[in-house]
This record gives C-alpha cells, structure tokens and sequence, in this order.
C-alpha cells in the first residue's frame, strides 16, 4: 500500500513539475539575413522556448500538462547588428479554450516593431523581475506577464492584476536602458509602457472586465445557449463605449480588437438582427481601424 501510495505521489508531482504554465510554441526566423552562421539562431530559439517555458511565473499556483497556456512568440530578425546585437520584431499570440469546445478564442495577437537585444550563442537566459535590465529576456517575460494577465481576466473578474502589476514593475525597471519600447514619451503610443499602464489604469477596468464577461459567461455558455451567449456578448462591447468617448486612442482597446476582430465578426454574423446591426454600429465607434471587415457582420446569416 505504501508503495502505491509513493507511486502516485511520484505521478503527481512529476505531471506537475513539468508542466509550468506556458505552452509557448517559439520560432526565430531570419529570411532576411544573408549569413553562413546560422546556427546562432537555432541556440537563440532554443534559449528563449527554454525561458518561456521552463519559468516559474506565477507566485504558486501549480499547472497541469493539459492545463497549460496555448501561446506563440515569432521573432523575426532583421538585422544583425553586430556580433552579438540584432535587430527585429516580435508577434505574440495567446488563445484559451472554450468551454465544451474544440474551439481557442484568441486572447493576444500583438506584434512589437521595437525590437533590439543582445545574445551570445549558448547564452542562458534567466528572469528575475528584480534585477533583470537584460532587453531580451525583459521583452520575454513582459509578454510572458501579458499572455497570463489576460488568461487569468478571462475566467475571473480581474484575476489578471498580479500579472499586469509585474509587467508595470518590468516597465520600471527598464527605465534606465537605451532600448525602445519603454518610455512613455517614445511616439509609439502603443508601445510596452502605454500597454501596461493601461492594464493596470482604472479608467480601462471595463476592457478588462469584458476578458471575463465575453469569455466566461458568453463563449462559454453559447456553444449550448447559442444566443444568450451572443447578447452577453453583445451587452460586453456595448460597455467599451464610455471608455472609447473618454480615452479615443486608448492602445488597449486597439489590443482587444487586434486579437477579437475576426471572432466578433464570425459571432455576430450569425447573430439575431438586432444585434447584428447595434453590434456594428458599436464596433464601427470604438474599433474605427476594421470599419470595413465588420460590413461582413450584416451579410451573414443567421
């Protein structure tokens, strides 16, 4: 009995230890560079799927293998800079599953032009929110904060914030580095100090109370109670209206709809009438950039 009971113990925690809390698929791409040392980025993708997915990022809660969060991070490098700096972008994408479903709502898709960093081929990268000043694994890990801050939004009423909180502190701590994409008085309104400072802003509590709403109490539900799903999906985007009429260019808000554009379109296409036209007409105001892909909304059928 003793052994069987050691047995299982040993299962648990192994199914456990393993799993950490990301799923991050990682490519590192360089059609671009004309360069025999290729090699240099297959140990760099290496390093940062290692980073991704061995981190320990939440404080203690304990992930299952099949629990994990489906991700992917793209790097392309475009310029190699020197030896060991380089010079590219970075497209992030994150997804949840839905209740009962075959089906991932996209939950990220953000793609990050200001993009350079230091690597050293077998270079190991390590994060501690503390200390790390390193632009390659900060960039990393703020991302890695984002894709969990919006995971844990999307099944309890704000359960982001400690995720949100950490990128903030993150963006602090980088205050000091020449790299772009920190500062709040760089011209890209959307660049990692005005994204985080929005996740954590009050005034953007409505955006972030939707990750919850849409996910958990309409997609959830709508694979069963198909339009009850759509109007309290509905009812979510109603409710960015005040933020959109308080803050017009709120980077956040571009976020969102960078991410749902396509999936509001499929849902609301095949929506009652009613909320199909007040559905576009609301997506028309405070989602201005896919006023012509949201057209596709009143030719769907119900």
């Amino acid at each position: 009995m003793r052994k069987l009971l050691l047995l299982f113990f040993l299962i648990t925690l192994f199914d456990y230890s393993i799993a950490q809390e990301l799923n991050c698929q990682v490519q590192v791409l360089t059609p671009r560079i004309q360069s025999s040392d290729k090699k240099i980025y297959a140990t760099l993708q290496q390093a940062i799927f290692d980073l991704v997915n061995n981190t320990k990022w939440t404080t203690s809660d304990k992930f299952k293998t099949e629990e994990k969060i489906e991700c992917s991070m793209q790097i392309e490098v475009t310029e190699r800079i020197s030896n060991d700096e380089f010079r590219g972008n970075i497209q992030v994408t994150s997804r949840r599953p839905v209740y009962k479903s075959s089906y991932n709502s996209p939950l990220l898709n953000i793609k990050d032009d200001d993009f350079t960093f230091r690597y050293i081929e077998f270079q190991n990268l390590e994060f501690n929110l503390a200390t790390s000043n390193v632009n390659l694994v900060a960039v990393v890990a703020y991302y890695a904060m984002l894709i969990l801050g919006t995971d844990y939004d999307s099944y309890s009423m704000l359960g982001g914030s400690e995720y949100f909180q950490k990128a903030q502190t993150l963006v602090a701590n980088m205050q000091s580095v020449a790299d772009k994409g920190w500062k709040s008085y760089e011209p890209n309104n959307r660049n990692r100090y005005w994204l985080a400072e929005n996740f954590n802003n009050p005034l953007y509590k409505p955006i972030r109370q939707l990750y919850y709403n849409y996910h958990r109490k309409g997609l959830d539900i709508m694979w069963e109670k198909k339009d009850p799903g759509i109007r309290v999906i509905a009812e979510s985007i109603e409710s960015l209206k005040r933020v959109h009429m308080d803050k017009p260019l709120s980077p956040l808000m571009q976020t969102l709809f960078d991410a749902k554009a396509e999936e509001v379109i499929n849902i609301f296409s095949g929506a009652p009438a009613d909320i199909k036209t007040q559905a576009k007409e609301t997506l028309d105001l405070i989602n201005p950039s896919n006023t012509a892909r949201y057209q596709a909304i009143l030719s769907g059928k119900n």
